[in-house]
C-alpha cells in the first residue's frame, strides 16, 4: 500500500506543478509559415479563396477521408461555411471565410466542437514575389484557455509542420 500511495502522491505532484506552470504560460498561439509559388498572384489567390480547394491541398483536411461534409452559402464569399464531422482523429469542426481582401487575403475562422472546443484564425495572404511568382504566407493564430494553454508549444511546433506540408502539396497543385 505505501507504494501504491507513492505513486499517487508523485502522480499529484506533476499534475499540481503542471498547472502552476499553465498559469505562467501565454495563452496564445501564432505560426506563421511561408512557401514561394511559381505562378501569378491573381492565380493563387483565385484559388485559395475558394474553400473546397483547401480539400486539394491542406494536410488537416486530407487526413479524413471518412469525414461527411456540408456548406453552407457560397463558396468563395464572406460566410461560406465548410463543415464536417468524421471519426476520433477529424473530429467535428467547421470552417468560415470571415474576410477577403481581393487578390491579398482570405481569412477564415475555424471552430473545432470535438474532440475539444476550440477557436483559431486562418489567414492566408498572398504577396508578388517576382515575375509570375506569389509568396503564400500562412498564419494559424488563437487562444488556448488554461489549462489547455499548456499545449501550445506543442501545438506551435506540430502546426508548423502541418502547415509547411499543406504549402508544398499547395505549391505542388498551382504549379503542376
Amino acid at each position: 500500500m505505501n507504494i501504491f500511495l507513492t505513486i499517487l502522491l508523485i502522480l499529484a505532484a506533476i499534475i499540481v506543478l503542471l498547472l502552476l506552470l499553465a498559469l505562467f504560460m501565454k495563452k496564445d498561439h501564432y505560426v506563421n509559415r511561408e512557401i514561394i509559388i511559381n505562378a501569378p498572384r491573381q492565380k493563387v489567390y483565385d484559388f485559395l479563396k475558394y474553400l473546397e480547394n483547401q480539400e486539394k491541398f491542406n494536410k488537416w483536411a486530407k487526413a479524413g477521408e471518412e469525414r461527411i461534409v456540408t456548406h453552407k452559402g457560397i463558396d468563395g464569399t464572406i460566410g461560406y461555411i465548410f463543415a464536417w464531422t468524421g471519426d476520433k482523429g477529424v473530429g467535428i469542426g467547421e470552417k468560415e471565410i470571415t474576410n477577403l481582401v481581393e487578390g491579398e487575403r482570405v481569412e477564415t475562422e475555424i471552430r473545432f466542437e470535438k474532440p475539444m472546443r476550440v477557436t483559431a484564425s486562418v489567414i492566408m495572404e498572398t504577396a508578388h514575389y517576382g515575375t509570375d511568382q506569389t509568396k503564400v504566407n500562412l498564419i494559424n493564430k488563437g487562444i488556448l484557455k488554461y489549462p489547455l494553454n499548456l499545449l501550445i508549444p506543442m501545438a506551435e511546433k506540430n502546426f508548423a509542420k502541418d502547415m509547411d506540408v499543406s504549402l508544398v502539396t499547395l505549391k505542388e497543385v498551382l504549379e503542376g
